[in-house]
């Protein structure tokens, strides 16, 4: 993906999570081997995030109202509803896919393509992407990676890149300026809904890169199992694989 995984899936997403009790900072895991690599680039997003991204997301926030940036979200997340999905029927959970189906296209027709979210009180949105996919087939998360510009992942999530990819609006704009452009907003409109959050783990992280890490890790393997993962590995084998969740 673009950008916007960064946004939607990365530090400020597993921030979230380890705020929430989920997780604690630990010292070094079998699953970063890379772990002088990645926070070379973790420290360069973070550079990346102050100078740009932040401010200009801190101004978005100041300048429109918040009922246009709730449309503004709603389209991009319509967009992802119509992604989760496709990768819950992949899972084998075709009720959750027809329930989630049924979001997208209420909201498509009926929502002004998606900017209204009319089934929003009836039907719960539940994020699927395709790395969470490759870990119900039984794919382990191979060693965890931070990548330029995108941030955190795993190596089964960045090989689940592109097609999730070509699950957001900016995927069926041809023109390039546009299609940046987009992505951009899209950008924009994440960071600015979870300021707040990034505003908290900056006051009280004592090793930031150790706890979104962390946060990270623990937050796609209980996506993986719907919220009720297994029992931790042994550590010789914690960076393998995960067993095939029960579907």
């Amino acid at each position: 993906m673009t950008l916007v995984r960064a946004a939607t899936t990365g530090f400020v997403a597993a921030a979230a999570f380890a705020l929430g009790g989920c997780t604690t900072v630990t010292g070094p895991t079998p699953s970063d081997p890379l772990e002088g690599f990645n926070r070379t680039v973790f420290s360069f997003n973070e550079t990346l995030d102050s100078a740009l991204i932040k401010p200009v997301a801190t101004g978005y926030q100041a300048v429109l109202p918040q009922f246009v940036r709730d449309r503004i979200g709603n389209f991009f997340d319509n967009f992802g509803d119509g992604w989760s999905a496709v990768n819950q029927l992949l899972q084998g959970k075709p009720s959750a896919a027809l329930e989630m189906g049924l979001k997208f296209g209420v909201n498509t027709v009926f929502g002004f393509g998606g900017f209204v979210d009319v089934a929003g009180a009836g039907i719960e949105r539940r994020r699927e992407d395709f790395g969470q996919t490759l870990g119900r087939w039984g794919i382990g998360p191979g060693p965890y990676l931070v990548l330029p510009l995108f941030g955190p992942s795993t190596l089964r999530d960045t090989a689940a890149l592109t097609l999730d990819w070509r699950a957001t609006p900016e995927a069926f704009v041809d023109r390039r300026p546009e299609r940046w452009g987009l992505a951009a907003v899209h950008v924009i409109s994440v960071r600015a809904s979870l300021l707040s959050t990034t505003r908290t783990i900056d006051e009280i992280a004592f090793d930031k890169y150790a706890l979104i890490r962390d946060g990270y890790l623990a937050r796609r393997r209980s996506l993986v199992y719907d919220g009720n993962p297994p029992e931790e590995p042994d550590a010789d084998d914690s960076d393998a694989s995960e067993p095939t969740p029960t579907k």
